[in-house]
C-alpha cells in the first residue's frame, strides 16, 4: 500500500508533549492505523525553526559555562587552568578571545604562518567555519551570528589544541565529560543544524522498551545504517527528551577515520566508542593490514567484556561505512549490511551470558553533513554542512533463532538474518524519507509508527 505520514485528526489516537532543550513544545503522536490515501507532509505547517541553541553576548560566555554535573543542566565545560591533565593545560586562548569572524580567520592565518598549524588542517578549519556559518544562517535563527561565533570559537580551539597535543583513543573510549564536557560541546555544535520542526522519531515506544531492558540488566544491540559524522549527535538530540539514558550512554562502534581526522577528533572525544578499523579502509595500506586486524581483535575483546557486564547498548553499522547516493538516480538508501559483521555481533551478544536483544535502527540525516560521493583513502575530507530535518526510527527486536530454525545451513541462516535486519532498516528509512522529504513509499506490514515533530495538527 502507499503509506504516508499524516496529521489528520482522525488518525491520531493519543498525544503527549515533550520538549527538546531550548525549544518550544513538541507534539508526540501515535498512529494505530495508517490510511493508504492520506497526503503526507504536505499537510504539515512548516516554518523556520525559532529555537535558539546556544549563544552568549560574548564568545567568552561559551568557555565560562561549566560542567553542570555540580549544579545545572549541562552546557559545555570550560578549560580549567588548575587541571592536572596536560592536554587541557595546552588549550590556547587565541580562538576563545575572538570577537568576530575576522578575528577567527586571522588566528588561523597567524598560527599557520608561525608553523604551529599545518596548511592542510588550516584550510580545513577555514572551510569548516565557512560551511558551518552558511548552514546556521540558512536556518533563519535570529541570533545566528552569535551562535556561529560561539560554537566555532570553541571548535577551532579544540581542533588546534589536538594538533598541538594529539589525543590517542583507546580501544574502548569513554566520553570525556570533565574538566571539559566534550559531549555537550558536540551537542551544542550540531543542534543549530537540526530543523526540529521537520525531524521525526519512529516507534518511540520501542526506545522506552530498550531503556527498561537496560534497567533490568539486559544488553541492547542496534543494527543501523550510517549516514554522517553527525549521526551520534543527531541520535542523542532526537532521544534526549524521551530517553536520556540511551542518548548519553550509547556506545558507538567507530571507524578509524573519526578518531584520526583532526577536524573530527574533538567531536569523537565526547562519545562512548569502540574503535575499529573499517573494512572499507582495511587494505588502504597493505603494510598496516596486520596491525589493523590486531587492533580490531582488541576492540572485540573489549566489547565482549562490556557485554558480560550487562546493561550495555551498542550501535553498529554493519555496512562498514556511510551510506552513499545512487550514482544514477542520486537517491539515498541504506548501504547493504555485511553478514559476517552482523553474525559477529550476534555471537558476542549470545556468548555474554546476559540476555541480549538486537534491534534494527534507521537514521536519516545525510543532508546535515553528507559524506564524499565516493569512499576516500586520504584523511581530511571536505565537510559540507546544511540545516535540515532528521529522522530516527527503531523496529522490534528480531530473533536469529526464529529465522535459523527453518534452515539447515548455518551460512544460509546467517545471510537470511542479516537480510531480515536490513529489510527492516529499509522499511523504517523509507517512512522517515516520506516524512522528511514528502515522498510516498510502498510499505508492507509496517508496525505502528510514532513520530515526534514540531507541527500544528490541522
Amino acid at each position: 500500500m502507499i503509506f504516508s505520514i499524516s496529521s489528520s485528526p482522525s488518525l491520531i489516537t493519543s498525544f503527549t508533549t515533550a520538549r527538546f532543550p531550548n525549544s518550544t513544545p513538541l507534539v508526540v503522536a501515535s498512529t494505530s492505523r495508517i490510511s493508504s490515501s492520506v497526503a503526507a507532509v504536505a499537510g504539515l505547517r512548516r516554518s523556520p525553526c525559532p529555537y535558539i541553541t546556544f549563544c552568549a553576548s560574548k564568545v567568552r560566555g561559551m568557555e565560562e559555562m561549566l560542567d553542570e554535573k555540580k549544579g545545572g543542566a549541562g552546557a559545555a565545560a570550560t578549560v580549567s587552568s588548575s587541571s592536572s591533565d596536560p592536554h587541557e593545560i595546552l588549550s590556547s586562548r587565541t580562538f576563545l578571545d575572538a570577537r568576530s569572524e575576522q578575528d577567527l580567520l586571522i588566528v588561523i592565518t597567524k598560527e599557520t604562518e608561525a608553523g604551529r598549524l599545518p596548511i592542510r588542517i588550516a584550510q580545513g578549519m577555514e572551510e569548516l567555519y565557512q560551511n558551518y556559518r552558511n548552514a546556521v544562517f540558512e536556518s533563519g535563527q535570529p541570533q545566528a551570528e552569535e551562535i556561529v561565533l560561539s560554537n566555532m570559537a570553541v571548535a577551532l580551539d579544540r581542533i588546534f589544541m589536538d594538533v598541538r597535543d594529539p589525543f590517542e583513543f583507546s580501544p574502548h573510549h569513554e566520553a570525556i565529560r570533565e574538566p571539559f564536557d566534550y559531549y555537550m560541546f558536540g551537542q551544542n555544535y550540531i543542534r543549530p543544524l537540526i530543523d526540529f520542526r521537520n525531524s521525526y522519531v519512529g516507534n518511540i515506544s520501542l526506545f522506552s522498551e530498550m531503556e527498561k531492558k537496560l534497567q533490568q540488566g539486559e544488553n541492547i544491540i542496534l543494527i543501523s545504517n550510517h549516514q554522517s559524522e553527525a549521526d551520534p549527535a543527531v541520535i542523542a538530540h532526537l532521544l534526549e527528551s524521551t530517553c536520556p539514558h540511551i542518548a548519553e550512554n550509547l556506545i558507538y562502534v567507530a571507524g578509524d577515520r573519526v578518531v584520526t581526522d583532526p577536524l573530527c577528533k574533538p567531536f569523537s572525544m565526547g562519545r562512548n566508542l569502540l574503535c575499529v578499523y573499517s573494512k572499507n579502509h582495511m587494505n588502504d595500506d597493505p603494510e598496516l593490514v596486520d596491525m589493523k586486524k590486531r587492533a580490531n581483535t582488541k576492540s572485540l575483546k573489549e566489547m565482549a567484556l562490556l557485554l558480560r557486564g550487562g546493561s550495555k547498548i551498542i550501535w553498529i553499522a554493519p555496512s562498514g561505512g556511510r551510506d552513499r547516493p545512487d550514482p544514477v538516480t542520486k537517491e539515498w538508501h541504506p548501504a547493504p549490511f555485511d553478514a559476517s559483521s552482523v553474525d559477529n555481533m550476534r555471537r558476542l551478544t549470545e556468548h555474554a551470558g546476559i540476555p541480549g536483544n538486537i534491534y534494527p535502527l534507521a537514521i536519516l540525516c545525510y543532508d546535515i553533513m553528507p559524506p564524499p560521493a565516493q569512499v576516500e583513502k586520504d584523511i581530511g575530507e571536505k565537510r559540507l554542512i546544511s540545516f535540515h530535518g532528521t529522522g530516527l526510527s527503531a523496529a522490534p527486536s528480531i530473533s536469529y533463532h526464529e529465522i535459523a530454525a527453518a534452515m539447515e545451513d548455518p551460512e544460509e541462516a546467517k545471510v537470511a538474518y542479516t537480510q531480515s535486519l536490513y529489510s527492516s532498516v529499509n522499511e523504517q528509512y523509507n517512512v522517515l524519507k516520506s516524512a522528511i522529504h514528502g515522498k510516498q513509499v510502498s510499505i508492507r506490514n509496517f508496525p505502528t509508527f510514532w513520530f515526534i515533530t514540531r507541527l500544528k495538527v490541522v
